[in-house]
């Protein structure tokens, strides 16, 4: 249950100004904004109120069944999530203010938010009236003469900056740039900062263009993308009917776990708690913690959408018909199953049935045949043979060894354990390759091979679903024989007039007295999809094979990828199109970020050139402040003399020390990782132990630039 917690009483103003903003105090300037936040709170609080109340009459609605109750569900997650977000804020649930040309002041939100009498206090951000908010410029101010935005802090107005589109709206009293300027050095967290308000216009072009084919964002280090990526996904929940709930929804894959902490918390202050977020390891049950492929020439042929391919022959190999026939005995008669009937059998399940489910069907058309060749069987109902047929230990031990249950680790181990069952399954690899892929069975797993195995689940389906769907079958069979026992028992000993006793014969009471919870399965997993849109951030190190993960759970091929080729470990000489062309994502839109808006100069100052050394054509992008902190060189044994100094001068804030392998550290307010694992991170200090240790080759060139780039203040490298 959602309470609504008891709040503090609220200012009478909303602005807290420093005292070297104290122009920006003067009434004349925020007089009108304090009005019209004082109308907020009230509306907000009665708003909450009436989804607690609605919320409630929902989660207690009673005799709804099949879509009415499916409806019932959605309108409360709905409801729930509304809620939460109302929960979060108060007045600062409102981003800024748009005034037009004819003098409207139009105020913009997280939610959309009325009054009693409709009035509208604020507009949802993803609306189409709030688009000049983002996107109006000097060149095309969409109608405004001003626009303003806030920066909170506790509920309270601490900056705020003004840009004027018309003469007549100049107040020379305002740095348009301050607030922005100040938000982009503020102190981290260890989650990602609400960025909402300062979205920028070449950002938001991106969050709102189509979803349809694929859009590229190619952009290098701290030009937004992955802000970019979070707010397109919560803008499309809301824009799109497509992708809402019951028609897909859309998934967001990032690289790493600490980045799923990072940004865990931007889509539920977006408004949007549907959104489900993984890593490519996720998607794989058990997948996670698998160790990198050790062998670069193993690792490049697993990456192959070729292998992924040889995946569904390896479970073909499985589905071929019995060339043999069998007698099968019944307390009737016995039946004969031939080669044609085992073919009839074979190919009744439809061809996208996973391989574990389809066997239920292989069954059923087995015995729909079986029961035909026994026509001639009087007395006995289709039913009853059925259940016979379905029970001869014969019978059973041919279905299964034909067409057996099998789990997806088996099926890939096979292939690297069996060598002529690769070289069916994969004719095109050379006797070298195929030697080289040979693994001991039971070897570990590596990430390489998690596309592999996501490919075989997927094509087998989860044969735990399908033992349990029928062990509840044969449960439900028991349990209807024994009631039909009770029935016929209490048939047999009604001795009234008009033998009531016997209506229980009908089939629909029969079926009533089975509980029809005992036949429930669990739900799907919820990472198979299909997802109506994919969301793939730090896209640039997916291997073809990866790519085949996502694109089979997308078929509509509706993608935002998002990536810096400068920042593949592995290379990236091709462009986008060729890459993504050759996986099937052929629909393509480009466009490129180019602006930093995290690193100050002076680090990419130094950064540029370790990543054009190997990558003379990186997008390497364009810092826009300067934090007037040099980057710092020492030595390695003063790391914790530089930590020890920065932790006692910056009492907020976070650090990171990157390098390879991970740093130990046991600081507070201080991270230790990889640079590969630092990846769509940013920190206030990073220190950068020994960049040598990286490698000499591009791999360590990369890995060397994007841990310089983490950084939003200062750099300090010790050799």
């Amino acid at each position: 249950m959602l309470d609504t917690p008891e709040r503090a009483p609220l200012p009478s103003s909303t602005f807290a100004l420093p005292a070297d903003h104290i122009a920006k105090s003067d009434p004349a300037l925020t007089g009108a904004d304090d009005h019209h936040f004082d109308t907020i709170a009230p509306t907000l609080e009665e708003t909450r109120q009436e989804l607690t109340e609605r919320l409630r009459q929902a989660r207690h609605a009673t005799g709804v069944e099949g879509q009415e109750a499916l409806d019932r569900d959605q309108e409360v997650r709905r409801l729930s999530s509304r809620l939460r977000t109302l929960q979060r804020y108060e007045r600062d649930l409102c981003l800024g203010r748009m005034v037009t040309r004819d003098g409207t002041r139009i105020y913009v939100g997280r939610l959309g938010l009325a009054d009693r009498s409709g009035r509208r206090l604020l507009i949802d951000w993803r609306s189409p009236a709030a688009e000049p908010f983002f996107a109006a410029t000097h060149a095309d101010p969409m109608g405004l003469v001003s626009r303003r935005r806030y920066r909170w802090a506790a509920g309270l107005i601490t900056d705020y900056w003004d840009e004027a589109f018309s003469d007549a709206a100049v107040t020379p009293a305002l740095d348009p740039d301050s607030a922005f300027i100040a938000s982009l050095g503020a102190a981290r967290t260890d989650r990602m900062q609400d960025v909402l308000s300062t979205l920028q216009s070449d950002q938001h072009a991106i969050i709102r263009a189509s979803s349809t084919g694929t859009l590229v964002v190619d952009g290098g280090p701290g030009t937004g993308k992955t802000v970019v990526a979070l707010h397109r996904a919560a803008y499309l929940l809301h824009a799109d009917p497509r992708l809402r709930e019951g028609r897909g929804g859309v998934l967001v894959v990032g690289p790493h776990r600490p980045y799923l902490r990072w940004v865990a918390d931007v889509l539920p202050g977006l408004g949007e708690e549907g959104v489900l977020a993984c890593t490519l390891a996720d998607l794989v049950p058990g997948g996670g913690a698998r160790d990198p492929e050790p062998d670069p020439e193993v690792a490049r042929l697993k990456a192959s959408a070729a292998l992924v391919g040889a995946i569904d022959r390896a479970v073909a190999i499985y589905e071929e018909p019995p060339v043999a026939g069998l007698e099968v005995s019944t307390p009737w008669a016995d039946v004969w199953v031939g080669p044609a009937d085992w073919v009839e059998a074979f190919d009744a399940p439809d061809p996208t049935t996973p391989h574990n489910a389809a066997r239920e069907e292989v069954w059923d058309a087995l015995l729909d045949v079986l029961v035909d060749k026994l026509e001639e069987v009087e007395d006995v109902a289709e039913e009853t043979l059925r259940r016979a047929l379905r029970r001869s230990p014969e019978l059973i031990e041919a279905v299964h060894g034909a067409w057996p249950m099998l789990e997806h680790t088996d099926v890939v181990a096979d292939l690297w354990a069996v060598p002529a069952y690769l070289r069916l399954c994969a004719g095109w690899l050379s006797p070298d390759e195929a030697r080289l892929l040979r693994r001991p069975e039971g070897s570990a797993w590596t990430v390489a091979d998690l596309p592999l195995l996501d490919a075989a689940r997927r094509r087998l389906g989860d044969p735990d679903v399908s033992r349990l769907r029928r062990r509840r079958e044969l449960a439900a069979e028991a349990e209807r024989d024994d009631r039909a026992a009770v029935v016929d028992d209490l048939i047999r000993s009604d001795d009234s007039t008009m033998q009531v006793m016997s209506m229980l014969r009908g089939q629909d009471l029969r079926e009533a007295l089975v509980d029809p919870d005992a036949t429930a399965l669990p739900p799907p997993d919820g990472l198979v999809g299909p997802f109506a849109h994919v969301i793939v951030d730090e896209a640039q190190e997916l291997s073809d094979a990866e790519w085949q993960m996502l694109i089979a759970r997308c078929p509509s091929r509706s993608f935002t990828v998002v990536g810096d080729r400068a920042q593949a470990r592995d290379g990236f000489t091709e462009t986008w199109s060729e890459r993504l062309g050759r996986v099937g994502l052929d629909r393509l839109d480009q466009v490129r970020l180019t602006i930093n808006y995290r690193t100050p100069t002076e680090i990419m100052a130094e950064a540029e050139p370790v990543i054009r050394a190997f990558l003379p054509d990186a997008n390497v992008p364009t810092s826009v402040r300067s934090s007037g902190v040099p980057v710092r060189h020492g030595r390695a044994d003063a790391l914790d003399a530089v930590l020890d100094e920065w932790l006692t001068t910056h009492p907020e804030g976070t650090a990171c020390v990157l390098g390879s392998p991970q740093p130990a550290t046991t600081r507070p307010r201080v991270r230790s990782l990889t640079p590969a694992l630092a990846k769509g991170l940013e920190f206030d200090l990073v220190v950068l132990l020994d960049p040598a240790s990286l490698g000499s080759g591009l791999a360590g060139a990369v890995d060397t630039y994007v841990a310089m780039t983490r950084s939003t203040g200062e750099l300090v490298i010790l050799t």
